[in-house]
């Protein structure tokens, strides 16, 4: 059951490459993994441009073909291995082809070991490697998984972003927001807070501000009239909220902004 690695190691290209065919198909799981520089993949019929992060995992019988150009350089850890484990291990779930992923020790460290056990030629350190091996492959898994969260994450808040924006001349709630979602509002205020640093009060407020400013800057409307069409409720409420932001009352903002036309 123990998997095996065929080859491992570190490659930097500084000038034109070109690496594996599109012609032959693989016949062993590859991992690449580019650190540094970009380079040009074709995998299965599809070309894709490769940045640092860029982690490639492919099974058997794909076609493979790595292209640089040499004009930035192009530096990876890659590997090939086998084995009834790699097997199993790669059926328990969907791999993507590419992911952008993190790039951290805890890929880094084994993949390294790796390389250097497989210049020794004995027993103890092939199973040393496959242990090794194991170890990257659950730690290149987990990196996947949360890489994709991070974009889960980054998504759910950006939806949220713009409920707020299409919402904040009415007077909502984080509730409403969070439903939007189909998260509890912990949850939500959480991702949102993670992503852009504020609660989501609190950038309701700015998107309210900057209507009130840009009403006060373009149109007649009273002040009355732009405190409600710009979901503040009443006048108090915004003359309070304008000069504890702005430092200056709004009747005395539109004053200084029309003297200066």
């Amino acid at each position: 059951m123990q998997p095996s690695v065929l080859l491992c190691g570190y490659s930097y290209h500084a000038k034109e490459a070109v690496r594996g065919s599109r012609k032959v198909p693989l016949t062993s799981y590859l991992f690449r993994l580019q650190t540094e520089g970009a380079c040009h993949v074709y995998i299965n019929g599809e070309v894709l441009r490769i940045e640092s992060g860029d982690l490639i995992m492919l099974k058997p019988g794909s076609y493979y073909e790595l292209c640089t150009d040499g004009a930035t350089g192009s530096g990876d850890y890659y590997m090939f291995s086998e084995g009834p484990w790699m097997d199993e291990w790669w059926s328990r779930s969907d791999k993507p082809v590419c992911t952008r992923i993190l790039i951290g020790e805890s890929i880094l460290y084994p993949w390294r070991h790796i390389i250097k056990e497989k210049r020794r030629l004995n027993a103890e350190n092939q199973e040393l490697t496959s242990y090794l091996l194991r170890v990257l492959c659950l730690s290149l898994e987990r990196a996947v998984t949360d890489s994709h969260a991070s974009y889960s994450r980054a998504y759910t808040a950006l939806r949220l972003k713009q409920f707020i924006e299409e919402n904040a001349t009415r007077t909502f709630r984080v509730e409403e927001a969070a439903r939007h979602v189909a998260l509890s509002v912990s949850r939500a205020s959480h991702f949102f807070k993670e992503c852009y640093g504020k609660t989501m009060l609190e950038y309701a407020l700015e998107v309210r501000l900057a209507g009130a400013i840009d009403r006060m800057k373009h149109t007649s409307m009273t002040m009355e009239q732009i405190a409600e069409s710009c979901g503040f409720g009443s006048y108090t409420y915004f003359h309070r909220v304008f000069k504890r932001k702005i430092g200056l009352s709004p009747t005395a903002y539109r004053k200084m902004d029309n003297s200066f036309r």
